[in-house]
């Protein structure tokens, strides 16, 4: 949810950006891309599709986790001269290491589930288990390695939605803001000329 949230309002900023100086809203050549594509797949087999997410060995889901993030990484380290990839770069670091050092998934403490799901019942999940189909797993706060990077900042009340993310998923929305938002500001391409200082001109015969 905080991902699209930085996203929407880095494209929208930026395409208001954009129209306000005249230029066009260019997006930057990266790439890797790729690795994003097989990354997103891997994800969306193991945790969301019906079909793989409830077949996978657990040992299979924690390393496909593990593995996408470091294929999100290679990706990003690839870019990292692109505005708002090192941000980008330190939320998903910060996210993989307390991934690996809690076992391959994300840790969330008994509280914070009890506040995402008041209404579930006592035994729908387990501490030390992972939280139904998710890439969380239910940890106690003294049980978890580098608590304060786990998925224990939650949403205000206020709002209508329950959602509880990681420090590492704040960098990662505010990368994506900036990367959307620069866009806006970029120049028109230049030729190729323009852009290496090329000319054509020749000297003067004597």
């Amino acid at each position: 949810m905080i991902l699209l949230i930085g996203v929407a309002a880095g494209l929208l900023s930026g395409l208001l950006r954009a129209t306000l100086n005249k230029k066009p809203y260019q997006p930057y050549s990266l790439r890797l891309v790729w690795l994003v594509l097989f990354a997103v797949a891997a994800q969306w087999f193991a945790f969301s599709f019906p079909l793989t997410r409830a077949s996978l060995s657990e040992t299979a889901i924690r390393l496909t986790l593990v593995l996408s993030q470091l294929m999100l990484l290679v990706f990003v380290v690839g870019n990292r001269k692109t505005p708002g990839f090192w941000l980008l770069g330190l939320g998903l670091v910060l996210n993989l290491t307390v991934i690996v050092l809690n076992g391959g998934l994300m840790p969330v403490s008994p509280e914070t589930v009890n506040w995402l799901m008041p209404s579930s019942q006592v035994d729908s999940w387990q501490i030390g288990e992972r939280l139904g189909y998710g890439k969380d797993v239910v940890l106690p706060r003294g049980d978890t390695i580098l608590w304060f990077l786990s998925d224990q900042i939650r949403t205000p009340s206020w709002l209508p939605v329950r959602v509880a993310f990681s420090l590492g998923d704040i960098f990662i929305a505010l990368g994506a803001f900036w990367l959307f938002w620069s866009i806006g500001g970029r120049a028109k391409s230049t030729s190729l000329q323009e852009k290496y200082h090329v000319t054509t001109d020749l000297p003067p015969n004597n």
